[in-house]
């Protein structure tokens, strides 16, 4: 089941890059219709409308921030829950005017649900789900600090910390993980990582079983200046990226997140943590 709620959000903004030559259309209009795919609770249609619009973007309200799309996109929410859904119409003089509407999905999708709980870190009770362990058990230079809707790690004076949780996994699948990450201000020197595999992380031990899924390192030129979004768009290095986990054996599996630095500053923010059976 769903709804679709109609906003009165509008707004407007210009690049500042980008002079006004006295072209630039004020007025390029964002509305856009929404309409369910038919046979499914997860899925829709976002179309715009395309009169004086130069391009779209869109927010599918999960945390991802604004991506740059097509003027009729297909979308999938396989959670239950409520997103707003944000256009930016791209006018004439780069001017972007935007509208919203929230999409309210009633019934989590049956086979491609999160297997992760308290994956979006909204609460003591998220947070509960998760073991914090000290990678590097010689120094107390990092921290994990817990907040509305996520996880903030910081380190300095290369130190490193993490965190896990254990899932159940079917023998054959694929698993695709991801995750919001965002920094302020970037890092000196410093790496996230994110790993998944059938043994037990260990106080004073490097969780590494499987490779890398998911990395963030400055040495890989990301994660130096201020980033947000989901860490597939945002993290580097492909074959350190590519975020699926393939279960050799039915059972327990941990997934792992560790990082640390010489100093990560303002630190990295996670959001919105993911994993979901592949379709």
């Amino acid at each position: 089941m769903f709804a679709i709620i109609a906003l009165s959000s509008l707004g407007s903004c210009q690049s500042e890059d980008i002079v006004d030559n006295g072209l630039s259309d004020a007025t390029v209009d964002p509305t856009f219709t929404i309409t369910p795919v038919e046979g499914s609770a997860n899925k829709f249609t976002l179309t715009a409308q395309t009169k004086n619009v130069l391009g779209s973007k869109w927010d599918l309200g999960n945390g991802g921030g604004m991506y740059t799309g097509k003027m009729t996109e297909t979308i999938f929410l396989p959670d239950a829950g409520t997103y707003t859904i944000t256009h930016g119409a791209i006018g004439r003089g780069g001017i972007v005017n935007t509208a919203s509407q929230d999409i309210v999905v009633a019934t989590a999708d049956p086979i491609a649900g999160n297997i992760i709980k308290g994956g979006k870190l909204l609460d003591a009770a998220d947070w509960a789900k998760w073991t914090v362990y000290d990678v590097a058990t010689w120094s107390n230079n990092a921290t994990w600090a817990f907040g509305t809707g996520y996880a903030l790690l910081n380190s300095f004076g290369w130190d490193q910390y993490g965190m896990y949780q254990a899932v159940n996994v079917v023998a054959g699948k694929k698993y695709n993980i991801d995750m919001v990450v965002s920094s302020t201000t970037g890092g000196q020197n410093c790496w996230f990582e994110v790993y998944c595999g059938y043994s037990v992380p260990v106080n004073g031990s490097e969780y590494n079983e499987g490779g890398k899924l998911r990395a963030i390192s400055t040495w890989d030129n990301c994660g130096n200046t201020s980033y947000s979004g989901k860490i597939s768009v945002v993290g580097c290095k492909a074959e350190n990226n590519l975020g699926i986990f393939t279960a050799t054996t039915t059972g327990v599996v941990y997934l792992v997140m560790r990082g640390g630095g010489e100093d990560m500053k303002a630190g990295i923010k996670i959001q919105n943590i993911e994993m979901r059976p592949s379709l």
